[in-house]
């Protein structure tokens, strides 16, 4: 994509960008990867994330990371599907709200409660991460154990079929 000169009046913006990553064997080069890997075939476990372009305007005080720094750079930030900011780009983008909007002794605060909730993001996103595995690996475990007829039901059949013939001697 071809970086925009100047963003929209409205700020709005329908661009989108795909991530997806595939585990690989230990000793991979760039030049081994191949488009086939990302297909979502049995085996393979491609993990996708979009990342829908946002517009921020650009802060007062100068920036960080120095203009054309990176080619083809642009004034957008990135943000998940969910609509939250990703982690650097919100964290630039609300220091830069506060140093604009309160003065320099609410700033420090203001840095030390994103920071704080930077972390806290950081730990809900860990804390999904191993939900998600120890997810998957009940629902391994059942699908293996859901397999035949249950042990029970066996005995009880066995069970009954001997009385009945029992009775039926006797009459």
């Amino acid at each position: 994509m071809q970086a925009q000169k100047d963003a929209p009046a409205d700020m709005q913006c329908k661009d989108k960008f795909l991530l997806q990553s595939v585990k690989v064997d230990d000793g991979t080069t760039a030049k081994d990867i191949t488009a086939e890997m990302f297909n979502k075939e049995v085996g393979h476990v491609v993990e996708e994330c979009k990342l829908r372009v946002v517009y921020v305007s650009p802060t007062q005080p100068p920036s960080p990371v120095p203009e054309g720094s990176e080619e083809g750079s642009s004034p957008r930030g990135s943000v998940s599907d969910n609509g939250n900011a990703s982690g650097a780009d919100s964290a630039a983008v609300a220091r830069a709200f506060v140093e604009r909007h309160e003065g320099p002794e609410k700033s420090a605060e203001a840095k030390a409660l994103i920071s704080r909730l930077a972390e806290e993001k950081n730990n809900a996103i860990q804390q999904n991460n191993k939900l998600r595995q120890e997810l998957d690996l009940l629902r391994r475990e059942s699908n293996k154990s859901r397999g035949g007829v249950s042990m029970v039901i066996v005995i009880l059949i066995g069970l009954l079929g001997i009385i009945m013939g029992y009775l039926m001697k006797k009459n």
